[in-house]
Parts: C-alpha cells; structure tokens; sequence
C-alpha cells in the first residue's frame, strides 16, 4: 500500500463564501498532488465540489455538544492523523479560541491563509494577541496588498502572497448552460453578482452611478444576483432613484456563469475585498470588468484600459464615465473584451497549484 502524506484543511463551511470555496478548490488541487486530504468544517454547510474526506464539527453542534467539546473533539481529530500541515483558511476573531486552537491544538506545521483586507472580519481585536500568536507563524496573503498589510500591521515574519486559485475549466463549462429566464435571456445587461450586502458590496454607490450614467438610456439594463440582507431595502432604494423599472434582481443560482457570460461587463464596487474571484471568474468568460480601486485585489487583477477599469473608490461621477466608456467607446470595449481571459491565466489552478507544491515542500 502506498503511503501518502496526509493534509488537513480547516475551513467555516464549504459554502457560501470566497473563503469556502477556495478551500473546496484547494481540496481538489492537493489531492491532485497526491495528498490524502481531510477538510474540517466548522458549520454543516457544503455546496461547493472537493475532494477529500470531511470532518464535520457543526454536526457536533446541532446535536448539543457545547464549544468546549468541540474543541477537544478537534484536538483529538489532529492528534490521531500523522499530518503533513494544516492549512487554516478561517477568520480568526475570537481571542480565546484562537489562543486554545494555536497554542494547544496545531501540534503540527501550519500555514494560516489571510482572504481578506479588512482586520475585523480576519483577526481578533487584540493587536498584541495576534502579534504573539502569529509573528513566527507561516501566513499567506491571498493578494500582494494583504501580505504587506498584516506584515506591518502585526510584524510578521513569514508571509508570502499565493492567489486564490480560478477552476478556469469548471467555470467554461457550467458558463455554456442555458439561460432560462427569458426576461433576462432578452435583455442587455451590465451585472453585479455576489452577497446582496450594502455594508461591504457599496450597492447604494452602483445604484447611483448607473442612475447618472447614460445605460438607461441607452436600454442597458442592471442585473442584481444574489441574495443578502439588503435585497428588500436596495428594492426600495431603486425605485426612490426611479431606476426600479430598469434594474432586474434575482436571487443566488448555484451556477451564476451564463448570466455572468451574457453580460457586456462585470461591475464591482465593494468597500474592502481580499482577492475578488468575481472579477476573475467574469475575465474567464470573456466579461470586461469595472471596478473601485478598494482594499484589496482589484488593482492587482485589473490593468486599466487592457481588461478592464479601475475607478476611485466612492465616486460617483467616475464610476457613471467608466460605465459610458464601455457603451460610447467601442475601440476601448473592444481591446479590453479581447484581452480578457489571456489576461488571468496566471491565476489558473494549474499555475497556483505550483506555488503551494513549492510551499509545502519547504516545510
């Protein structure tokens, strides 16, 4: 019997999230490399394709195991399997459970990956906490802004910058599907898809700049997919901008790449990000991008005038001029349409895979 080297993944779900599906590529790439891959899960959520076998702590919970339990039922879990390393793709916000998971249960090499820019959903609030727990820890920053941000923020020794990976052949093939709702197969669209959540997404900023651009004139309408805490409340706020009649919502598909590919561009406006796999995912279809210049990711995806536009954050007035450009500037649309998918062949999972292959043999 051939013996492989086993790798634990530890992950919230594997849905709903950048974060969780990374992970669930993640999954896919190492067993590729010939690891035995264990995922562990903190919540009962899967929706996304793996590989490997879960170890799932939410099913613990739902049946009344309280969190103390749970975290030595994950302690013993490391403890029985000879890992390789673990790779930890969780936020890491509450103090205590960190301080028990690093201190007392990660016996074992480990890599902590960072997905996002913003410190109050990726670290506790305790700057010297995480500069204990983590300064001589591997970190690995999913875009080249984060791993500087938290190398300064908490003087970490060892980070480096590996990309989320795009699964460029999945997303060509689910993208071939057909359309079925015809008011939308009808259309001509711009398209906003990911959570319907005005605090991190900035929807409010779309809304106004697709109001004083001139795509309504022009019969282009907005598409809204996805589903979120704010669907109710951005209802209302299109029609109190009188634009209701030109923006279509519609909830979260588990395959949101046909309408993604029918669209003339992508439109991103979020506060803050890590590494945005929509922009990519829409570049991969053919899709030109426009986004705000947040923290983090885009700036590193979009090459302004060659793929895409990058806008200044909150402003209202570029946002509407790069969405004129795109309909009025058909050289410009054209030369960044064409160069799309040549554009992010780098961040291709055969390509990423390299990088963590080269990482985990450093170990």
């Amino acid at each position: 019997m051939i013996y492989r080297k086993e790798i634990c993944l530890v992950a919230s779900s594997l849905g709903k999230g950048g974060a969780e599906r990374a992970t669930a590529l993640q999954s896919k790439m190492l067993s590729s490399l010939g690891y035995q891959v264990y995922i562990v899960i903190v919540h009962s959520i899967i929706e996304y394709d793996y590989s490997g076998t879960i170890y799932d702590l939410g099913r613990l919970k739902e049946q009344g195991v309280n969190r103390v339990s749970r975290l030595n039922h994950f302690r013993r879990f490391i403890n029985k399997h000879d890992f390789y390393a673990i790779i930890d793709n969780r936020s890491r916000v509450q103090a205590y459970r960190e301080f028990i998971v690093s201190k007392f249960i990660y016996k074992k090499p480990t890599i902590y990956v960072i997905h996002s820019y913003e410190s109050s959903i990726t670290f506790n609030k305790y700057k010297v906490l995480n500069y204990l727990l983590y300064r001589n820890e591997l970190m690995v920053g999913v875009s080249s802004e984060i791993s500087e941000h938290f190398k300064k923020l908490y003087q970490l020794k060892h980070v480096r910058t590996i990309h989320n990976a795009l699964d460029f052949e999945r997303i060509q093939q689910q993208g071939k599907e057909q359309i079925e709702d015809s008011k939308i197969l009808n259309s001509t669209y711009v398209i906003f898809y990911g959570r319907v959540d005005n605090s991190s997404k900035n929807l409010r900023l779309l809304f106004q700049a697709y109001k004083k651009s001139k795509l309504i004139q022009q019969g282009v309408k907005l598409l809204i997919l996805g589903k979120g805490p704010d669907v109710k409340t951005l209802k209302s706020y299109s029609e109190e901008l009188k634009i209701s009649d030109s923006v279509i919502f519609k909830t979260a598909l588990r395959n949101p790449f046909p309408y993604v590919k029918q669209a003339l561009f992508m439109i991103l406006t979020s506060r803050y990000e890590g590494f945005p796999m929509v922009l990519l995912e829409s570049l991969s279809l053919a899709v030109p991008v426009i986004s705000v210049d947040c923290k983090s990711g885009p700036s590193e995806i979009i090459k302004h005038g060659y793929n895409g536009l990058l806008v200044e954050n909150d402003n209202v007035k570029k946002l509407s001029q790069a969405m004129d450009s795109f309909i009025f500037n058909k050289q410009l649309y054209e030369t960044c349409k064409a160069n799309t998918v040549k554009s992010i062949r780098k961040y291709r999972a055969d390509e990423i895979i390299k990088q963590w292959q080269v990482l985990l043999k450093s170990l």
